[in-house]
């Protein structure tokens, strides 16, 4: 019986849909696995890939609207509430590029699997290794973190299989240009397969090695026919590219990574297993739960969603699927993964709520992976926040875009519903979790430092009007995705905006000594959150506007998460009225985003009933498929990584916060779970925490990087406490 959490999950049957798939990638390829033992398929996805737009891509480029930007904060200002309504170009609403998968890799069996009664199919997220099993026959895929190829490795006796690279997936485009190429090699075969999107000069070219130990290889078009081989080692990529591809040079490039006659499989996987291994190990969480449970197959165990083992399977999963999402970008709205062309909402970056949620556990839960692999997102796209800033506002600086698909980072998904080009928060909102690694690590990544000084030159030029005391006042504004009950979307002062306002500035003025005093005399001019008449936070400090409870997203307590700016320690007024508006908020349609995001807040505002109704809703709400990936809504709709990700962060929450200053201690505990062991959490004040809590107390063990004096806060209350590098502390806070 397991007396340790379970770091992988197992199936019975193989995976019928593409969601339930078992997921192996390492951030730049991806696979979804089904473990058919008949029909094995294996997608393949890369980050890059995303269709090209259709129609005139001049609509692709932020709106020129800097010359209207006067008169529209002039009737904003007056109390004209509908000005924003026509604050665009006339354009058509326009999605960004949609995020598709490449094709699958088939090896079918024509005479079957003599046993399928011994098959199981596990995933080992301690290695990335997806494997299915049965009579004596066995399939292994990982994608290479050193090598960046898929590797997948099958072993029998007498293996039999027809072998080909099939591009038809749901919702593949008509019109979509497809080659397929194989060829006989001294390995095996080189097959190739080219997608070339239609009406571009855009496509997407596969190819896979095939290398053959035993048995007879002949070409059997589109693919190859193996007949009694003992083994077949496949080696697959995908470039997105314009022309053609060089396919040769592909296979050259895949043939060198063998480097062994015959071909290693081990070999491969020795090379990657120090990369993933030991990002994956870093943080652990075990909540004491019952030794059968751990046992059960990922299908059952959803089937007891307050079961212990669940949530210990289900937060190992989520940090296995967020690593193995990030590298040449963090994850998007499903992660690295999709079996469907039509990938809802275009599988995009969603900077206004997802992307953060879901890295939201990479400072503390020891993923500096993913934390690189956003700050290269922004990195890349920095030059078109410059024009969004440019174009729409008239100023120096950058604006980030609520939406991305990777390629493009200019702002043009906009509305009358969605007017997402007044949004400026979304910068500061990007760069928070940047912040926080370099608190972590001790020293300021001059990238960071760089693109806040960007940000707070934007604040410099666009923070000019004032209201009638003679504070500055952010106009236009926006609350993503929520407007006004007596308004529209594009109004004066939300929030979240000048919470970001705020802090971006503020940020800057540390990172850059030099210009501290302009920026914090700017910050200093903002006007303060505004407490409505039922006691909330009002998500507009502009007095007049109503809030609308019944919403998803929680822009407006931005100050409360990820932000420290409302504290129950430094600001308890502001934190009762956060609490309050927290109380009043509607789930709206269900979206697991929401819930989750609701849970974050709560765990900040020390509410663990909270917090545990949040995750609740999520576990009873059937929101994960066989694979441990999510959904974006109750019973499996729609494939979404946003519940799956960020999970991990709701219980860290719950169990420890901290700031450069400060440490909390059991914030918000879950009742349903009250033993446990929380291992290798980061804290901002540089020190390594193990947490181990019980009925009969908590022991907490502080491995500090830094000489540095904290508060420790605990239930009992707060307490100065002086950290030496180097020296290890024990803390034993009295339980509740």
């Amino acid at each position: 019986m397991s007396t340790e959490p379970v770091h992988g999950t197992w199936e019975p049957r193989p995976a019928a849909r593409w969601e339930d798939a078992f997921l192996t990638g390492n951030g730049h390829h991806g696979a979804l696995v089904s473990g058919d033992p008949d029909d094995d398929r294996t997608v393949v996805t890369h980050h890059t890939l995303v269709r090209p737009g259709e129609g005139d891509d001049g609509h692709r480029l932020p709106p020129r609207l800097a010359d209207r930007l006067p008169l529209l904060q002039d009737r904003l200002l007056s109390g004209d509430r509908e000005a924003a309504e026509g604050f665009t170009d006339g354009r058509p609403l326009r999605w960004v590029r949609a995020f598709h998968p490449a094709f699958q890799v088939r090896l079918r069996r024509p005479d079957g699997v003599p046993d399928p009664e011994g098959y199981r199919r596990t995933l080992d997220f301690t290695t990335g290794v997806a494997q299915a099993a049965g009579a004596g026959w066995t399939s292994r895929v990982f994608v290479s973190r050193a090598d960046d190829v898929i590797v997948q490795h099958v072993t029998g006796p007498g293996l039999t299989l027809d072998v080909s690279l099939d591009h038809r997936l749901p919702g593949t485009p008509t019109g979509l240009g497809v080659g397929h190429g194989a060829v006989l090699t001294p390995e095996g075969a080189l097959l190739s397969l080219r997608a070339r999107y239609p009406g571009s000069d855009l496509a997407c070219t596969g190819v896979t090695l095939v290398a053959v130990t035993g048995g007879r290889t002949a070409l059997a078009p589109p693919g190859v026919h193996v007949e009694g081989a003992r083994s077949v080692l496949l080696l697959t990529r995908v470039r997105r590219h314009t022309g053609e591809a060089d396919v040769v040079a592909e296979g050259r490039a895949l043939r060198e990574l063998l480097g062994e006659d015959p071909p290693s499989y081990d070999a491969l996987l020795d090379r990657h297993l120090p990369l993933h291994r030991t990002a994956y190990r870093r943080v652990t969480l075990d909540l004491a739960a019952d030794p059968g449970e751990r046992l059960l197959a990922g299908s059952e165990l959803l089937a007891r969603p307050r079961s212990a083992a669940l949530l210990e399977r289900l937060f190992a999963a989520g940090r296995y699927h967020l690593l193995s999402s990030s590298g040449l970008f963090p994850p998007r709205l499903t992660g690295l993964w999709t079996g469907d062309w039509d990938t809802a909402w275009s599988g995009a970056f969603t900077n206004d709520a997802n992307l953060n949620l879901q890295t939201a556990s990479a400072a503390a839960a020891a993923l500096p992976e993913v934390t690189e692999a956003l700050a290269s997102l922004i990195q890349r796209q920095l030059p078109d926040w410059r024009d969004n800033a440019r174009a729409v506002f008239g100023t120096r600086g950058v604006v980030a875009p609520a939406h991305s698909d990777g390629e493009s980072g200019h702002s043009y998904h906009f509305s009358r519903e969605y007017p997402l080009h007044l949004w400026t928060a979304g910068a500061d909102w990007l760069l928070k979790p940047l912040v926080d690694h370099d608190e972590i690590h001790g020293a300021r990544d001059p990238r960071t430092a760089a693109a806040l000084a960007e940000v707070a030159l934007f604040y410099e030029d666009f923070l000019t009007r004032t209201d009638s005391e003679g504070r500055l006042v952010v106009v236009p504004s926006y609350s993503p995705e929520n407007r006004p009950a007596n308004a529209s979307w594009g109004t004066v002062d939300a929030a979240m905006d000048l919470s970001a306002a705020r802090h971006a500035l503020l940020t800057a003025a540390a990172y850059h000594p030099e210009h501290a005093d302009r920026w914090r005399a700017l910050a200093d001019r903002l006007p303060p959150h505004r407490i409505n008449g039922d006691g909330a936070l009002a998500e507009w400090a502009r007095p007049g506007l109503e809030d609308s409870y019944d919403h998803r997203h929680l822009s407006h307590l931005y100050g409360v998460w990820p932000l420290d700016e409302i504290t129950p320690y430094d600001t308890p007024e502001l934190a009762a009225a956060a609490r309050r508006a927290l109380e009043l908020r509607g789930a709206e349609n269900d979206s697991a985003h929401g819930h989750l995001h609701h849970a974050l807040i709560a765990a900040r505002l020390r509410d663990g009933e909270r917090v545990a109704h949040a995750l609740g809703q999520v576990l009873d709400g059937d929101f994960f498929h066989a694979s441990l990936m999510s959904a974006h809504y109750p019973h499996r709709h729609v494939y979404n990584a946003d519940a799956a990700h960020t999970l991990p962060a709701v219980m860290i929450e719950a169990l420890v916060q901290s700031t450069p200053d400060r440490l909390v201690l059991l914030p918000a505990p879950l009742p349903a779970y009250p033993s446990g062991r929380l291992h290798g959490i980061r804290t901002r004040f540089g020190a390594t925490l193990d947490l181990t809590w019980s009925p009969d107390g908590a022991t907490a063990v502080l491995r500090p990087t830094r000489t540095h004096r904290i508060d420790l806060w605990t239930s009992a209350g707060a307490e100065p406490l002086d950290l030496v590098a180097g020296e290890d502390r024990v803390l034993t806070p009295k339980a509740r």
